[in-house]
């Protein structure tokens, strides 16, 4: 095991946010050894050192460790990522986990993730709470093919095209409307992470709401009187996304907090 503490020795001293565990992802995925059996891992072969000191090296550029194994974990789903698609963060796991919560024990009812991605939301659902009649859409082509990669094996139906001008086929009847919108405010700094991620995924205009009115609006038009919203947003937006979801006529409008109290997530109810 002294390459992982060697190696969790770089990557504290090249910054890393949580150098145990990335150095114990990468060594992983340069063995092929799963994460409970590293303790396996006996002398690293010359090809296994010369690609595990190119990987580190790419993470202390700030190239994300999804990227470098091109995998992530979200909830209890691999899933395949890489440039061009958004990295699913453990935030987003709380509003994937409150939709499942929302579906209980029932059956049939009509699911919609706007802002696919890599359909990260979607596969959780289709994993966790299945026999519902799931849908997604995605603008991007790069991440549209993560997507499917990931949704394969499922039966949702994901759509390539805007959100603003999708699923018309399904107005006023939709049980539960959930998504992860670009949010972040064009002046905020973000981390060197997140410059991996496609701007477009990440920002939202000027204060951030930009995608965040489209999803009001599109909520007012697909959801069936009782259906649920539930979206994710900035953590200081909490009072203008109540605000916008008010205007659209949603009631029961609440924020969520994430695991370390910051407002994560706002839900609401078609009137």
């Amino acid at each position: 095991m002294s390459d992982l503490r060697r190696l969790t020795r770089q990557l504290a001293e090249g910054g890393s946010p949580s150098p145990e565990a990335e150095a114990r992802t990468l060594l992983s995925h340069v063995t092929g050894v799963p994460l409970d059996r590293l303790f396996l891992v006996g002398e690293l072969s010359e090809q296994q050192q010369a690609t595990l000191m190119a990987a580190t090296r790419r993470r202390l550029a700030g190239e994300p460790v999804q990227h470098i194994t091109g995998e992530v974990w979200f909830r209890h789903a691999r899933l395949r990522v890489g440039p061009g698609v958004f990295v699913p963060r453990p935030e987003t796991e709380l509003l994937a986990g409150w939709a499942i919560d929302q579906l209980g024990d029932t059956h049939g009812r009509v699911v919609v993730e706007l802002c696919a991605g890599s359909g990260a939301i979607s596969r959780s659902i289709a994993d966790e709470a299945p026999g519902h009649h799931q849908y997604a859409v995605e603008i991007s082509e790069t991440a549209l093919t993560f997507a499917r990669e990931n949704l394969a094996g499922t039966d949702v139906d994901l759509r390539p095209g805007d959100m603003a001008d999708a699923f018309h086929d399904l107005d006023s009847k939709v049980d539960l409307l959930v998504v992860n919108p670009p949010y972040v405010p064009l002046p905020t700094r973000v981390s060197a992470e997140v410059h991996h991620d496609p701007a477009a995924a990440v920002f939202g205009g000027e204060d951030g709401l930009d995608a965040v009115r489209v999803v009001a609006e599109v909520a007012a038009r697909l959801l069936r009187a009782g259906g649920v919203l539930g979206c994710e947003h900035d953590e200081s937006h909490p009072e203008a996304v109540r605000g916008l979801f008010e205007r659209a006529g949603l009631t029961r409008v609440e924020t969520h907090a994430d695991l370390v109290g910051r407002p994560r997530y706002t839900t609401a109810v078609a009137g």
